[in-house]
């Protein structure tokens, strides 16, 4: 081997090239500009303005920011769901002057007070809701004369009230508290928006509310369509945002106890530049608190900045004006090249060499034609059934793309049912003791079926890796599953990187992204039993029931994980150099196993997966559907023994009965298939196999 081979390996085998794919396709990437631009304001002024690390600078700093990015989140809010609202800084002037005068003239009690001015901001934010949700009127018009309406009021109310305000004072602790006061050392009002900041994110990231705001800013039509109540979604949005608008005017009436004409003057386009350069995106449906908080930071430290630097008044506002330009220069031109740039580099070949396959001039893998005496069952009556199974009574069971189980009913299988539905994309199947039938649903996880055919979800998720940039912990892609004979159900998840529609791709990367995945039914506890697998496909417990089988589609390979006894968690190869791509496995009659061949291999893909540069280049600059692909229209059946040897196999070569399989299952005498891009179910007579054996006898009828 020569040195510029070895390095190519060591390139391939420690540089994670896969790493700048996910990283740009997760949500939190937008906060990195953002991030990055907070990082130099704070360097920046850090560097001109004296002192400016200290901590009572820090102190004094976070207690005005507390009451700025209240009104940022509320901001936020209203763009989230693809509105604006220019009336924060006159309704956080209404919401101070309302605190004050509650309590130094109406002589209201602290709670009272508060509560109150909150609730009457609340109300201006619900006009505006009511006007924008219900009546449909424009956002950026209604909520500008909600601005100058709401001004006049509070311009007119000082006139009137501003000289009783100033002759009384209240004084209380808890008032000092809030307005001077601090908490574990952080100033009041900074530790107030944590807290509320804190059950922001988790009403917007965790909850069905936040995922409908969401959902209305991303489309309203969309939302109106499925259902969602777009109108009141959008009303609350603006009665939440004048809520805290309530609270940080309350916050500001606490700190200077005082109340002007110029009062929040400003605010709104403050507000909408932090909200903007924080990454929220002005034609809403993508926003976070964390995307409005560092825009909060980033305005602030502007603003004071330039007011501390001395320089003339103009200077603030022209500073916030180029920040806002490039504000929504940066999210316009993010937004447009985000998803070419991601389409370009998410695809990452990775070096892959496999050796010589088998022949298949001779021997037990000799070509030849016994899968054209196949009958034929359901034809046209059910699409992709990936998987069969037949249960006790003789009664037979697919899958569908449309998201049914189908059972067919014996003897001559020609009249069907639909046993179940359970949406996404039913695959390996497995039965129970209980005579539950297990299945993998691409995209949704690991589901049961009653023999009632009644559906519940087993689990859908598992431990994340801690050191993955990849968020492992959802199922993307559970493909087959078996049970060890202490109930434990082993599944493998072919790819983490790709969905049910385009899991060929991981073909083209050929990179360890599958996993085996173990799931406890009497805990209720899933967990990773082996990592970085190469699209491990067919899962099958073996006859000594100490150890699983499973197959390795595009690394051609069957390998055995033990369970139990002193080797459990090693893995090793049982049946390498295949021909073509293993998938399915199951049990034989006569201790043996079967397994599937969904399609040969090519000498022009065996090449390619020694090139990874090739294929990058490939991914990047041809069409999809171009892309070199492996071939899966011929399959064929083969059959092995725990040792490893191939026993014997079944072609069609010609690829009209049965063009591509990827599973069969063994029953009473007779092999049934199935495959995924396939209209119909194939069965043919075994002539040496015990007439009587069942799958399920042969696991559960030992021990009934």
């Amino acid at each position: 081997m020569t040195q510029a081979s070895t390095l190519r390996k060591l390139r391939y085998r420690f540089i994670p090239d896969h790493v700048i794919g996910e990283i740009l396709s997760k949500k939190w990437i937008d906060n990195a500009i953002p991030f990055l631009v907070l990082l130099a304001v704070v360097a920046v002024f850090g560097s001109l303005l004296p002192n400016f690390f200290t901590a009572s600078n820090f102190s004094t700093m976070s207690r005005e920011l507390g009451e700025f990015a209240l009104i940022c989140l509320a901001m936020m809010v209203v763009i989230v769901v693809g509105g604006i609202d220019l009336s924060v800084g006159s309704n956080f002037a209404l919401g101070n002057f309302t605190a004050l005068a509650l309590l130094n003239l109406a002589q209201w009690p602290l709670w009272a007070a508060v509560i109150g001015a909150v609730l009457v901001c609340g109300a201006v934010g619900l006009i505006n809701g009511l006007l924008i949700g219900y009546l449909r009127l424009r956002a950026f018009l209604t909520t500008l004369v909600t601005l100058i309406i709401v001004r006049a009021i509070v311009d007119m109310l000082l006139l009137k009230y501003v000289q009783a305000m100033s002759m009384s004072f209240f004084s209380d602790p808890t008032w000092d508290l809030i307005g001077m006061g601090e908490v574990l050392g952080m100033p009041f009002s900074f530790v107030l928006l944590m807290v509320v900041a804190l059950i922001g994110h988790l009403l917007i990231t965790r909850t069905r509310p936040g995922w409908r705001a969401m959902a209305v800013g991303g489309s309203r039509r969309s939302a109106h369509n499925i259902g969602l109540p777009v109108r009141a979604i959008v009303c609350s949005a603006y009665t939440i945002s004048g809520l805290l608008c309530g609270l940080a005017g309350v916050l500001y009436a606490a700190r200077l106890s005082g109340a002007g004409s110029d009062t929040g003057m400003g605010l709104e386009i403050m507000a909408l530049t932090a909200a903007i350069i924080g990454g929220n995106s002005l034609g809403g449906g993508r926003g976070s608190v964390v995307k409005a908080l560092i825009g909060a930071v980033i305005v602030f430290t502007l603003t004071n900045g330039v007011l501390r630097l001395g320089l003339n008044s103009g200077s603030g506002p022209m500073v916030l004006g180029l920040t806002l330009l490039l504000a929504v220069f940066i999210d316009v031109r993010w937004l447009k090249n985000r998803d070419k740039l991601l389409n370009k580099v998410y695809v990452s070949p990775t070096l892959m060499e496999l050796p010589q396959p088998r022949s298949t001039a001779d021997g037990p893998l000799a070509l030849n034609d016994r899968l054209a005496e196949v009958e034929i069952i359901g034809l046209g009556q059910v699409e992709s059934p990936e998987d069969v199974i037949l249960d006790e009574q003789d009664r037979l069971y697919c899958g569908t793309r449309h998201g049914d189980i189908v059972r067919f009913l014996p003897p001559n299988y020609t009249e069907h049912e639909v046993f179940a539905h359970i949406g996404g994309s039913p695959l390996g199947m497995t039965f129970d003791r209980e005579h539950n039938l297990l299945v993998c649903v691409g995209g949704m996880g690991l589901y049961k079926v009653s023999p009632q055919g009644a559906v519940s979800k087993m689990t859908d998720e598992t431990n994340r890796s801690k050191l993955s940039v990849v968020d492992d912990s959802r199922l993307r892609l559970a493909d087959d599953c078996d049970i060890a004979p202490d109930g434990k159900v082993y599944f493998s998840e072919a790819t983490v990187r790709y969905e049910m529609h385009d899991w060929p791709v991981d073909a083209l990367e050929s990179r360890g992204n599958g996993r085996i995945i173990c799931h406890d039914p009497a805990t209720g506890k899933t967990n990773t039993a082996v990592r970085k697998l190469v699209f491990p496909n067919g899962v099958c417990t073996a006859q000594d029931g100490q150890s699983m089988l499973f197959a390795e589609s595009w690394a051609c390979r069957i390998s055995r994980l033990w369970i139990s006894g002193p080797k459990a968690g090693q893995v090793e190869v049982v049946v390498d150099r295949l021909p073509g791509y293993p998938d399915n496995i199951n049990r034989a009659s006569d201790g043996s196993y079967w397994c599937a061949i969904m399609g040969m291999r090519s000498p022009a893909l065996d090449v390619a997966l020694r090139m990874p540069g090739f294929r990058k280049r490939m991914s990047r600059r041809i069409a999809f559907d171009q892309w070199l692909y492996p071939n899966l229209n011929i399959g064929c059946v083969i059959r092995f023994n725990d040792q490893g040897e191939v026993l014997e196999s079944l072609w069609d070569q010609g690829a009209k009965n049965h063009p591509m399989i990827t599973s069969m299952r063994e029953h009473k005498g007779w092999l049934y298939l199935g495959g995924i891009t396939n209209n119909r179910i194939g069965r043919i007579r075994l002539p040496n196999a015990d007439p009587h054996w069942t799958a399920w006898s042969d696991y559960w009828g030992k021990q009934a």
